[in-house]
């Protein structure tokens, strides 16, 4: 463990704190794709995407969760409208506990990220490694619904008909499509980088595709009808790489399907934990790290040793 990165961390959760949950993870974006194109491209170093990206300046499990709990503080004291606020600069508020909330959460983010990845199945060299950002993101959403939320984990539903907790209909219908859509671009893209013969572009194919994703937030914050994507993106780069590298062209069809999947599991997980509550648990973060341990647990059974 680096301790320079612990003590970093309160910083990084400041960070999501001042700057707001998901503007902080909009610069997760912009750090991860363009670290990731330049490490395509041949640069010999890293440091945008594993120290910037996903470190302690504005890893997700850090300044994203950071921001997250300091909103629900800030929601809970009558300080801000409301818990789930997750697009708002908590500058505006003034207030120094409210940005000590998301220190104090950016440096339980390192340590929970940090014990995650020493577990056996899951962790760093487990047979199915998880998204570490991911699960950590969640659990700390978690934390934060018991101490600072009212509604417990799946909402306090207030209406007068039946609940609903996934879409379905057209909603459904175009749930299913847009995760094929973009499944069929990331896996046929995967492909190309793959025959490219470039080992390096390919490896890192699929956090290119997450920076895009997660920069592409720039216009949901600015008030536009972007939904969220990185958590169809990323799975559906994962596997169609895992595809590729078990079965050749027709392995793009792994990456189709866990876009669809991706897609449908936001879907679900938004509805079910994200509404008719008074904090924020992320259903991309929930979706990405549950996809990614299932499909590194396909990968370390239909790769080739």
């Amino acid at each position: 463990m680096d301790m320079f990165a612990l003590i970093a961390a309160f910083g990084g959760g400041v960070i999501g704190a001042y700057m707001g949950a998901l503007p902080s993870f909009i610069m997760t974006g912009i750090f991860a794709l363009v670290g990731s194109i330049l490490t395509a491209a041949g640069a010999t170093t890293d440091i945008a995407v594993n120290i910037l990206a996903f470190g302690s300046f504005v890893g997700p499990h850090i300044a994203f969760a950071g921001g997250v709990a300091a909103a629900a503080y800030a929601g809970k004291k009558g300080k801000l409208s409301s818990g789930t606020d997750i697009v708002s600069s908590l500058n505006g508020l003034g207030e120094p506990d409210v940005i000590a909330v998301g220190g104090i959460f950016g440096v339980l983010g390192f340590l929970v990220n940090y014990g995650i990845s020493q577990l056996p199945v899951i962790g760093n060299s487990g047979p199915a490694t998880t998204d570490l950002p991911g699960i950590t993101v969640f659990i700390l959403a978690v934390i934060t619904r018991l101490v600072f939320g009212s509604t417990g984990l799946t909402g306090k539903y207030t209406g007068t008909g039946k609940r609903e907790w996934y879409s379905s209909g057209k909603g459904f219908v175009y749930n299913a499509l847009l995760g094929a859509s973009i499944g069929i671009v990331v896996s046929c893209l995967a492909m190309v980088f793959f025959k490219s013969g470039n080992a390096a572009a390919f490896a890192i194919f699929p956090i290119i595709c997450f920076g895009f994703a997660a920069t592409s937030l720039i216009f949901t914050q600015t008030g536009f009808a972007t939904p969220a994507t990185h958590h169809i993106f990323l799975p559906s780069g994962l596997a169609a790489s895992v595809g590729i590298l078990a079965w050749g062209e027709s392995g793009i069809i792994l990456g189709v399907l866990f876009g669809i999947l991706g897609s449908l599991m936001g879907d679900l997980v938004g509805k079910s934990l994200n509404s008719h509550c008074d904090t924020h648990i992320d259903p991309p973060a929930t979706t990405i790290f549950t996809l990614t341990i299932i499909i590194n647990a396909i990968g370390s059974a239909i790769i080739p040793k």
